[in-house]
């Protein structure tokens, strides 16, 4: 069996003897993912990439205890998702008063101007950043990672239904903020 055909859980196995060749086998298929959802969940890409390398770190470390009830891209965006609440719990805010946060001058362009500019992917992108952290996360694993209802639950640690629920509310408040930016079809 070539490298390429041999399964990720195969590979994981091989890990947990200690081949590092596995590693980096499952780093190639895996890492571009893994960066992409860190980089979503922290809006950092400093920190995406380090996180990113824990991710196969805790890999190497955790490969003998793997299980296999989830697929190995699941077990593995569900590390990423716990370092990268971990770091941001630890990161330091910068601090500034109200006083200083009043002299910064908002250039921001109005949303009529935003929506004018881009097309309706990005505005959709837009739209996505502004749900609530809960909904944003559902539909970043389900739309930009692929994952299915089962996969988000078991990386989230929550119930299936809850999963469905969130995407729910998430659907509707994405059709509400393009239908009121003047797009006249809702959700694809």
């Amino acid at each position: 069996m070539t490298a390429a055909m041999e399964t990720d859980r195969a590979l994981v196995d091989r890990v947990a003897k200690g081949d590092r060749a596995a590693v980096r086998l499952l780093f190639m298929r895996h890492h571009a993912r893994v960066y992409r959802f860190v980089v979503r969940q922290t809006g950092s890409e400093m920190m995406a990439d380090d996180i990113a390398n824990e991710v196969f770190l805790e890999l190497w470390r955790q490969a003998p205890s793997f299980e296999g009830r989830s697929e190995v891209s699941t077990w593995l965006l569900g590390i990423a998702r716990f370092k990268a609440l971990s770091s941001l719990r630890k990161k330091k805010e910068d601090w500034i008063d109200d006083d200083d946060a009043a002299q910064v001058p908002d250039s921001a362009d109005t949303p009529e101007v935003v929506t004018m500019k881009e097309d309706k992917g990005a505005a959709l992108r837009r739209f996505v950043d502004a749900l609530p952290e809960e909904h944003r996360t559902v539909i970043d694993l389900a739309y930009y990672h692929g994952q299915s209802v089962t996969e988000i639950g078991e990386v989230l640690g929550i119930p299936v239904a809850t999963v469905k629920t969130r995407m729910f509310y998430a659907r509707k408040k994405l059709g509400e903020a393009l239908k009121s930016a003047g797009y006249d079809r809702g959700w694809p």
